[in-house]
């Protein structure tokens, strides 16, 4: 039976939805600095705003007292010099105090209209203490007759009189002085606290930067400096270096472990296929030898995939050229049928000897164990669809599926889904590869069971630009 590979898309095999790839995408927040910042700022305004208040608290007392004093004190000068002077000493009295002090003395007039002095805290315990001081009859406005100012109304002898005082005489609490402080002094406040924030910091994201190479696999760009004056700072760098430098050379001694496997193992293998041909005369005992000499060259290969460094240089890669690569190796197995639908040509930010492999393995995968309860062939169907910036990339096939608590666990390395997917050969690292191959060039890879039965892998890579 002739199982073709449709390449122009003209028969695709039906496309179902494909399952959006899990993001990993980072909680919303602000970084340490800012929030460090914040904090600082925070606790200084609320400082600043707990002095103020505790001092508007227990200023408005004396202060009040102090006023209340001081005009009490004058009207009873006022008084009486009022009282033991005559006319004409009386009206140049009035005039001096008028030119030279700034104090006015009116007749009080029953017509006269004016507006009681207490729009604050302050206004009115003066008013409170020179009623006190003065005598029930004692008056205090704010503007009489439309004249703003200090006005006390008092009596001499009978006589209702007016007494004006420019209200800037007696110093206040606030005005744009206080503020000028007030903000002056938040500004400086902020500023230090950024000053802060900033040194705190900085061995965090000195740390944070060196921690970021070494998960790339450069430690000789993650050293810290290990004699800054911080203790705990200086221990942290030392323990850091300390283990990026046991990374390093853990890293070397697995590529020089790695390489001398794939030397040493392969050598007697190939004189083990030597031997078996020419020493065996069963045909099918030699036939079994030959295949689990095979497999055992395969999993020495699929260790070395596994293992192979997570640098990759990623170009422009025609996504069809690729498929069509992969697909022409196993057309003329007859226990595999791979449909491809690729209605547009697709350009992705891949290696193209990377991405080949990866589907390469997940077309192995299917024929090996996504074989179709019916006839016992691999029904694959290859496709993919654009989702700017993304290409989404699915290969499908019609087997039996995978129990869903098994599922998370088939991209785990030496993990073999035995019960759900028979045959089992290998090391259990195929669908590993592929999912860090997809990791190291910028996608996503993920498995699920299909609704019309099978299993699909989902790989989503980006989408190149012209």
């Amino acid at each position: 039976m002739q199982h073709t590979v449709p390449m122009d898309g003209t028969q695709p095999a039906p496309l179902e939805t494909m399952p959006a790839p899990l993001e990993m995408r980072p909680k919303v927040g602000v970084s340490l600095f800012w929030r460090t910042f914040f904090l600082l700022a925070l606790l200084l305004v609320s400082s600043t705003m707990a002095w103020l208040q505790t001092f508007r608290s227990l200023e408005y007392e004396p202060r009040a007292i102090q006023t209340a004093h001081q005009l009490a004190s004058l009207v009873n000068l006022t008084r009486a010099a009022l009282v033991y002077s005559d006319a004409i000493t009386r009206v140049s009295l009035i005039k001096t105090l008028a030119d030279q002090e700034g104090v006015r003395i009116l007749p009080r007039e029953p017509v006269d209209t004016w507006e009681p002095f207490g729009s604050d805290a302050l206004d009115t315990r003066i008013t409170e203490e020179l009623v006190q001081r003065l005598g029930n009859d004692t008056s205090v406005a704010s503007s009489v007759n439309g004249e703003p100012g200090l006005w006390v109304g008092f009596v001499i002898d009978g006589d209702a009189y007016w007494l004006l005082v420019d209200p800037a005489r007696f110093t206040r609490f606030g005005g744009r002085t206080w503020l000028i402080w007030l903000i002056t002094a938040a500004a400086l406040s902020l500023a230090g606290a950024a000053v802060i924030a900033g040194l705190i910091n900085r061995p965090l994201k000195k740390l944070s930067f060196a921690a970021s190479r070494v998960r790339e696999g450069d430690f000789g760009a993650s050293r810290l400096d290990e004699r800054t004056v911080t203790n705990e700072i200086r221990e942290v760098n030392i323990g850091f270096n300390r283990m990026a430098e046991q990374l390093a050379k853990i890293e070397h001694d697995r590529a020089v472990m790695l390489a001398g496997i794939s030397h040493d193992l392969r050598t007697p293998l190939a004189r083990l296929r030597l031997e078996t041909e020419m020493s065996v005369s069963d045909e099918t005992a030699r036939a079994h030898m030959a295949a689990d000499i095979s497999q055992l060259d395969a999993i020495i290969d699929k260790f070395l995939d596994y293992a192979r460094p997570d640098h990759v240089a990623l170009k422009p890669v025609n996504l069809r050229d690729v498929v069509d690569a992969c697909t022409f190796a196993v057309q003329e197995q007859a226990d595999i049928d791979v449909t491809v639908d690729l209605p547009e040509p697709f350009v992705v930010m891949a290696d193209e000897v990377e991405l080949g492999r990866v589907l390469s393995n997940l077309i192995e995968n299917a024929r090996r164990y996504g074989k179709s309860p019916d006839d016992g062939v691999a029904h694959v169907s290859i496709a993919a669809r654009m989702a700017d910036p993304w290409v989404m990339i699915k290969v499908r096939d019609r087997g039996p599926g995978v129990a869903p608590d098994v599922l998370p666990n088939l991209t785990k390395p030496f993990f073999r889904g035995d019960e759900a997917r028979t045959e089992a050969t290998g090391a259990g690292l195929g669908l590993s590869i592929v999912d860090k191959t997809i990791q190291r060039m910028g996608g996503t890879f993920n498995l699920a069971n299909s609704s019309s039965g099978g299993l699909s892998a989902n790989i989503r890579l980006v989408r190149a630009t012209a």
